[in-house]
């Protein structure tokens, strides 16, 4: 693939992107984009190479992660605090949600980030690809370096876990 060709589906790609790099950060802003311009750097010099045996989703968002763990490692921190934002609902009439949409919705994420806390940190990688990334379960598998079966289990646990959590007070 030329550069130019790979440019352009850094391009097409980058808000997906830079929403997998922010979850493999800890949603921590500045070290995911610190990732993400690395993980272009190594895409866009050769350090990373596409070989075209998966989607070239799949494989940049591996290159993503992959570099994502290393910066954890040289940091030395590798709290993963997952960050949800459910900001829809009824608008008002200047277009900002009311009072109590905003309120009622504060709850809920915090309800959410809560429970996805509380999840193992691969049932998490395996929800987050397939929820907010749109990946198919087999995409995350292949991501993660998981057999399919072990991402299903993951998946299905986390969906379980998940649920209960949400269904707890407080």
């Amino acid at each position: 693939m030329s550069p130019e060709d790979l440019a352009a589906q850094l391009e097409q790609l980058h808000a997906a992107a830079f929403g997998w790099a922010l979850s493999c950060c800890g949603w921590d802003r500045p070290a995911a984009e610190d990732v993400l311009q690395a993980s272009y750097l190594k895409i866009l010099d050769g350090r990373a190479r596409f070989d075209g045996r998966s989607g070239f989703r799949t494989w940049a968002f591996g290159v993503i992660r992959r570099t994502a763990q290393e910066a954890r490692r040289r940091a030395a921190w590798g709290r993963w605090l997952p960050l949800t934002r459910l900001l829809f609902g009824p608008e008002a009439a200047d277009g900002r949600p009311d009072a109590a949409t905003v309120l009622a919705q504060a709850d809920d994420s915090a309800r959410l980030v809560r429970a996805l806390a509380r999840l193992p940190a691969r049932q998490r990688e395996v929800l987050h690809l397939v929820f907010y990334e749109d990946l198919t379960i087999a995409a995350a598998a292949t991501l993660l370096g998981i057999a399919l079966g072990t991402a299903r289990t993951h998946y299905e646990r986390g969906k379980a876990a998940l649920r209960r959590g949400l269904e707890e007070k407080g």
